[in-house]
Formats: structure tokens, sequence, C-alpha cells
């Protein structure tokens, strides 16, 4: 038996995977059942392009006439009234891509720390080694200016970041990228994908000893791998900070933007709200605003996350040790497609769904109860069915809507998985192959 939220509101993920835009919140109260404390915020993490005061610093982001930076806040809504936060640290699913594949990094040999123990990390060799990949980016506009952190991914000048990071300055922001030389150049946008807030800039006439990091695997990960933060916070270029992966497929949405008022899109549509969900690293190395776009990388100096949002409380909106990456895998894959096209095509399920639960035996599975099912999508051709409730994806746990969504965006077009769905009290399990939306769907 499915058991409903019936006083939850319904997740908008309809047929392209999205949840409904969230209202903007100065708090989000999790609650402690759901692994949560009271009163925390999620939030992007640019940084005022100019040194504050540090009481005008606290929550500070990229600045627009009117208004800070949205306030990001975990997707679903608990009949309480209080958002959700996912509870349990998960095992990752294949990954969509690996990185050996995605053409895009150094040659591991050009960096030198690739036998590290995670026992004993040499620090000072991976801040050395990958320090130089690292860059801090000023974003000066009309509607306001900032700082954020990105990460070189080739010789070519091309430099993978958060969208929020380029786009909140409006459509005619100049952009300046400074290397860890100290060396300032101008850049451009090659693409932006705000449903990931992902976004690839390109250095004018970049040097010729551009150091692209070398990537790695998120899928490799497990909880307590040790991991370092290197970015821009507060305008404190090159900082480097170290901690621990704390959870893995952590579902957190933010609010963002939607592609029609992304500055660089063709075109210019209504401005609304957007909810960017990620199957996010978790991990406690501090970061900050500022290190948005920055790299996450593991004891060998290799790329695994790209640093997106923190969590704060009403009394401390700066790092509290819970901050999120999205995963490299996903990130180098929707990259490639933004230096190839300048945008980015995403996985399409076809379905509606609500968190719910269900009962097997004696044990109650929480999940995405499907609602309704596009004819003729892939959902449609899979068999799944109204009242299914979908408990798993490519045999990774899926604890609620945005859990669900979180999983098929980080999916390539084309690829086939299998999903786990609870029905009349028993566990089926569905094989899948995702195709691509498009503006029919």
């Amino acid at each position: 038996m499915v058991h409903s939220e019936t006083t939850h509101r319904t997740q908008e993920i309809l047929m392209d995977e999205r949840t409904s835009p969230l209202p903007r919140h100065d708090t989000a109260s999790v609650p402690p059942a759901a692994g949560g404390v009271p009163g925390f915020t999620y939030e992007p993490m640019t940084s005022p392009a100019a040194p504050e005061p540090p009481a005008r610093r606290r929550g500070a982001g990229l600045r627009r006439v009117g208004e800070l930076s949205a306030v990001a806040v975990l997707a679903a809504t608990l009949a309480s009234g209080g958002t959700y936060a996912a509870t349990t640290a998960l095992d990752r699913p294949s990954a969509t891509t690996s990185a050996e594949s995605s053409g895009l990094g150094a040659d591991s040999s050009v960096v030198p720390v690739t036998d590290a123990q995670k026992t004993s990390p040499d620090w000072e060799a991976v801040s050395s080694a990958v320090s130089p990949s690292v860059v801090a980016i000023a974003v000066k506009g009309a509607e306001g200016q900032g700082q954020g952190s990105g990460v070189v991914i080739d010789d070519q000048g091309h430099v993978l970041t958060n969208n929020h990071v380029v786009s909140g300055a409006g459509r005619d922001a100049q952009l300046q990228v400074t290397l860890a030389d100290g060396n300032t150049y101008t850049a451009t946008v090659a693409g932006t994908d705000p449903s990931t807030d992902l976004a690839v800039i390109t250095i004018t006439d970049p040097p010729k000893d551009l150091k692209p990091v070398s990537i790695g695997s998120s899928e490799d990960l497990t909880v307590g791998d040790p991991v370092m933060a290197i970015g821009n916070p507060l305008g404190l270029a090159g900082t480097v900070t170290t901690g621990i992966v704390s959870a893995l497929d952590r579902p957190v949405a933010t609010e963002g933007e939607s592609q029609d008022e992304d500055p660089f899109a063709p075109g210019q549509g209504s401005a609304s709200s957007a909810t960017v969900v990620t199957n996010a690293i978790q991990t406690s190395a501090p970061i900050n605003p500022g290190n948005s776009g920055g790299a996450l990388v593991d004891a060998s100096g290799r790329l695994i996350g790209i640093n997106s949002s923190i969590a704060t409380t009403s009394a401390n909106s700066g790092s509290i040790g819970i901050g999120f990456a999205i995963p490299v895998q996903q990130a180098t894959m929707i990259a490639e497609q933004l230096i190839e096209n300048g945008s980015a095509e995403h996985a399409f399920l076809g379905v509606s769904t609500r968190d719910a639960s269900a009962t097997v035996g004696s044990a109650t599975r929480a999940g995405a109860e499907v609602g309704e099912v596009t004819p003729g999508s892939p959902a449609d051709d899979a068999g799944l069915r109204s009242g299914d409730l979908v408990i798993a994806v490519g045999g990774a746990p899926v604890t609620s809507s945005t859990s669900l969504v979180g999983h098929v965006r980080e999916r390539a077009v084309g690829s086939s998985t299998e999903l786990t769905v609870i029905r009349s009290g028993k566990e089926h399990r569905v094989e899948v192959t995702l195709s691509r939306r498009d503006s029919a769907n």
C-alpha cells in the first residue's frame, strides 16, 4: 500500500523532471527527524566584488539591482511546512560518463600527486599541483557585480564554473579571470546550463602554459574520503581548506534561474524561478561565498566536484561545515556539451511525482510516487504506472521526488537504467531508456 503525503505539495517534475519553483525563504526549517537541524538555509556562494566589513559580508552574494542573490532551500515541503533534507548517505550509481572518456582535463602525469594515501594525504603537494588550475572570476555588469571561482579544464582556455557565478550581473556583463600567477585575462561565456547551475567560460588569448586540472571520478568516492576545496572565498584567491566526504547522493535543491531569464541565452523571456536539483557530494571542507565554481579534489589532486552551495543558519551565514559540490561526472558531461554547442541536452523520463511511502512486508519505504505518465515517454514505454512508488534508480536508493529528479538529471540522454518500484505491495524492476527532452514535452 502506498501512503501519500496528502497535504504535501505535489512535486511538479512533470514530464521533464523539474520540481516546482520554490518561494524565496530567509530560512528553511529542516526537521531533526529528517536528519537536519532547524533553521538551515542553503545558498549559492558568489561573493561581493570588493571586500566589505565582516558585518556586511555575512551571507552576501552576487548583488543585483534591488536584491541579493536568491537564497536556496531544500525542495520538498513537508506537511508541517518545513523543508526536507535527504537523510541517508547513499552509494553512487553507475556514472553517466567516465572521466577518462570525457576529453577534458590534464593527463594524470601532469599532476605529481598520484599515489596519495587516504590515511595521510600530502596536502602541500595536492595544493601545489591543483592551485594553478583554479582561477578567480570577477563579474561586473549593469545589474550587479561579484566574484566566484572556476576550474581550468583544457588547454584551450575553457573554465568550468557555476551558472550563478556568471549570470547574475546581466546580459552585457564583463568577465575577468585571474590565474594563480596573478595574471588577469578577459573572458567570454561559452555556454550556460541553468538547470544544473553549470557554465563554461573561455579565456581570451589564454597563455600557452595554462594548466588544466586532472579529472578524477566521483563514482569512486566513499563517505569519509579526505578532500580539499580550492577557490576564491570573499575575494581571497587561492584559498585551500580540507575535510572529508560527509555524504554522497545528497538530494539538494537550490533556487536558480530559468532558461528564459538566462542572460546568455538567445532571445528574452519572462523572468521566472527554476529549481536546480543535484545529487550532491556533501563535504565538511569549509567553503564560503566566493567558493562557487571552485574545485573539490581528492587526496590525489584530481577533480571530483564543483563547489556550488552551502548550508547556513540564521546565526551564521558563513561555513558551518556543510557544503555541496556537483559531482564531476555530471559536470564534465554538461561541460562538453556547453563547449561544443553552447547548451546542454537533458534526460527525459516523463512522469510527475510526489513524496510518499509504501509497505513491503513489515517494512516501510519512502520514495517518489508516480502521478502522471506521459504517453509515449520513456516511462510509458517501460511500463511505469500511476501509483508506482520509485524507491531506487540503478540500485541507488530514491527517498523523495527530489532524489528522483537528481538521479535523472545526472544521467545522459540515451542511457539505460533500472528503476525499482513498489506496486501493490511488491517490488518490481523496470528497465528504462532515457530520451531527450524537447520543446514538445
